[in-house]
């Protein structure tokens, strides 16, 4: 009894941790909406500011050719400026703070150098330092870059809810059967091992367990990837959150909580998520190194300008100038429009790009991981040949298996409804249909008898038959009119007509192509050999896929996984690239970097065209920003004083201008079809 107890609380603690994921994945989608509003706020309420700020500065009066000073009006700017230095800057003075304590300067770090040395060097002129001061300068970077973070998080704002859509899986209620043979429904946090369910026809199986009593058909394709319902019976394993065919299970509890199928394949998401790369992004790499650029040239020109005799004052003015002109604000939306132009473009083909950073990262990729069913074939069934014994023909043999088929929700029969529909082959109504358990259907068509079974049932009712039906990877099944083998239809997952298409051309731009499917070894060889694949890998669990695309990631290979079940959602979230079919599950979808809307695999090659050109644009952009830098600062540090010229703030406020408005040209002329 007391153990009975401590497993009892123990399902309860991981139930309450479950419930904790969830809270924690719901908290972070609301914390990340929280700070795309944080930072629109931020920038109305600086932009309104910024307008008193530049009528009120010195320097843009100067440039205008007009004079509204007024007595105080350096201590209304000062005012002005300090509460969009606190208020507007916070996010970047923050993130500052972040990027030392990582020891890894980038874009806040670049930022935040620039405004504190433009505020305080402005603050100082205000109350008795010689100098001009840059309020402006400091205001207009602060609105440029929230307003580039703002469109930056718009564009690409996810928030991984895959954990919280897998634990959806699992029903809430299950029905345990009590010593007297009656049934009670309790929660799934009460069940315990050892508990004996009844699962009815088309129920959610609750947990891992072992059969005692029946035999059905058992939908596992979300989880293993398994294309058809596996017949299991007394003493076989079904795992939680597989959906129940038409029999009725007695199903013995043996796994609970954190040791299930389902909470493995979460723990494996968990982690690939919290393990992934977290790469900074082209605009970070390049501020970084702008960062240390702008300290070392600021650092340098103060000093050869105290060593030429200048004032200090001067000196001072120099550095700040270099430093805060280091700092560009084309900078700031070089890669946030690209990207919300690259992002929108994605979507009106039907990509939908969830994680930039990966995204960005295509570009690289040398391998591409298809799963199989439901990404590189439709996940139906369809009739691929029908032969035909004695006098009958293709069109009866059609049309009395499918009048018999029709009555049943097996992928099989469906095929054979759709192939019966397709060809227009009409069909009647049966009399004292049937099924037989595990081996096909029967009953009355036309005054016929009709079977529709499998060569099991042949073997054991010791039925003759002969066909020369030779299609690897095909399910037959055998049409029996009045205990005379008729017919044999073959049907296969089948191959997406795009499928070999998209292979073709990754072979073309050089990326090797691979399938990782749960399937059989048999079913993957027939679909690998039509596609032409590089490499086959079948009947594989969910931790080996992952596992598979970490081996890849060892041997120094840059790889995508393609799928769209529950069971591709840890590989999808280990590979270098995620991207999921936009039929699959949910969980699916959340786990990915990329989804493809179409289901098409070409729109795997898209993606990586789109990746590459995308960074093509991003580099043009960040080029034009830091070719601004590579003028700028040479000559706000006066490399060319001797000759007599030195960059002024207000040119400099006119060459960051110009920068600016190319930066955003060149996103707007940004375009990319399929």
């Amino acid at each position: 009894m007391d153990k009975k107890n401590h497993e009892h609380n123990h399902m309860e603690h991981e139930h309450h941790e479950q419930q904790h994921q969830h809270d924690h994945n719901h908290d972070h989608h609301d914390h990340h909406a929280h700070m795309m509003e944080d930072f629109k706020k931020r920038f109305y309420v600086s932009l309104i500011l910024t307008i008193p700020i530049l009528l009120l500065s010195p320097m843009i009066q100067d440039f205008m050719n007009v004079d509204w000073r007024f007595t105080g009006d350096m201590y209304v700017l000062f005012a002005l400026s300090t509460v969009v230095f606190f208020y507007g800057g916070y996010p970047f003075l923050t993130g500052m703070i972040d990027e030392v304590k990582q020891k890894n300067p980038g874009m806040m770090n670049l930022i935040a150098m620039a405004i504190i040395v433009a505020y305080g060097y402005s603050a100082l002129t205000v109350f008795g330092l010689s100098g001009r001061n840059f309020f402006w300068e400091l205001a207009t970077l602060i609105d440029v870059m929230l307003i580039g973070h703002w469109i930056e998080m718009k564009s690409v704002m996810q928030a991984s809810s895959s954990l919280e859509k897998l634990m959806k899986l699992m029903p809430n209620t299950a029905n345990r059967l009590k010593a007297n043979g009656e049934t009670e429904e309790v929660s799934i946090s009460d069940l315990q091992k050892g508990d004996q369910l009844l699962i009815k026809p088309g129920e959610k199986i609750p947990a891992d367990g072992n059969i005692l009593k029946g035999k059905s058909d058992i939908d596992e394709s979300m989880l293993t990837g398994e294309s058809t319902p596996v017949t299991r019976s007394e003493e076989d394993e079904v795992i939680g959150g597989s959906i129940n065919g038409q029999g009725s299970l007695t199903v013995s509890v043996e796994k609970i909580g954190q040791d299930s199928y389902l909470s493995q394949v979460v723990k494996l998401v968990q982690d690939a998520q919290n393990a992934k790369s977290k790469t900074q992004d082209l605009s970070d790499r390049m501020a970084k190194w702008l960062f240390y650029v702008a300290v070392g040239a600021g650092l340098v020109t103060f000093l050869i300008w105290i060593f030429v005799a200048q004032s200090f004052d001067y000196a001072l003015e120099r550095a700040v100038t270099v430093m805060v002109i280091a700092c560009p604000h084309a900078l700031g939306l070089a890669a946030p429009l690209v990207v919300a132009k690259s992002t929108s473009l994605a979507a009106t083909n039907g990509l939908l790009i969830r994680k930039r950073a990966s995204f960005e990262e295509a570009r690289k990729l040398d391998t591409v991981i298809f799963d199989k069913t439901g990404t590189l074939t439709k996940g139906e069934f369809g009739v691929v040949q029908v032969e035909t014994f004695a006098n009958w023909n293709e069109q009866q043999i059609i049309s009395y298996a499918a009048a018999l088929e029709v009555q049943s929700e097996h992928p099989i029969a469906q095929g054979i409804v759709n192939y019966a529909q397709n060809q227009e082959i009409s069909t009647k109504q049966p009399t004292d249909f049937e099924s037989i358990t595990g081996k096909g259907i029967q009953g009355n068509v036309d005054n016929k008898y009709i079977q529709v079974v499998s060569r099991n049932y042949l073997d054991s009712n010791n039925l003759d038959y002969q066909h020369s039906i030779n299609q690897e990877g095909a399910t037959v099944v055998y049409v029996v009119i009045d205990k005379q083998v008729a017919g044999a239809i073959a049907l296969a997952d089948q191959v997406k007509p795009s499928a070999k298409e998209a292979i073709q051309s990754l072979k073309q731009i050089g990326i090797a192509s691979s399938m990782l499917t749960g399937d059989n070894q048999k079913v993957a060889n027939w679909v690998g050999n039509q596609l032409n694949l590089d490499h086959i890998t079948a009947e594989v669990l969910p931790d080996q896929k992952a596992s598979y695309v970490k081996e890849y990631k060892n041997r120094g290979k840059k790889v995508a996984m393609t799928g769209d079940g529950i069971n591709d959602a840890p590989a999808l979230a280990s590979a270098d690239l995620g991207i999921a079919i936009g039929a699959g599950t949910d969980v699916a979808m959340e786990t990915a970097d990329v989804i493809l809307v179409e289901s098409d695999p070409n729109d795997v090659v898209h993606i990586i065209r789109l990746s590459r050109a995308t960074y093509k644009k991003m580099m043009q952009n960040l080029w034009w920003a830091a070719g601004y830098n590579i003028i700028a600062i040479p000559l706000a540090a006066g490399i060319l004083a001797p000759i007599g010229i030195i960059l002024s703030p207000a040119v400099g406020a006119i060459l960051m201008s110009l920068s600016t408005v190319i930066v955003a040209i060149n996103a707007r002329l940004f375009k990319y079809n399929k």
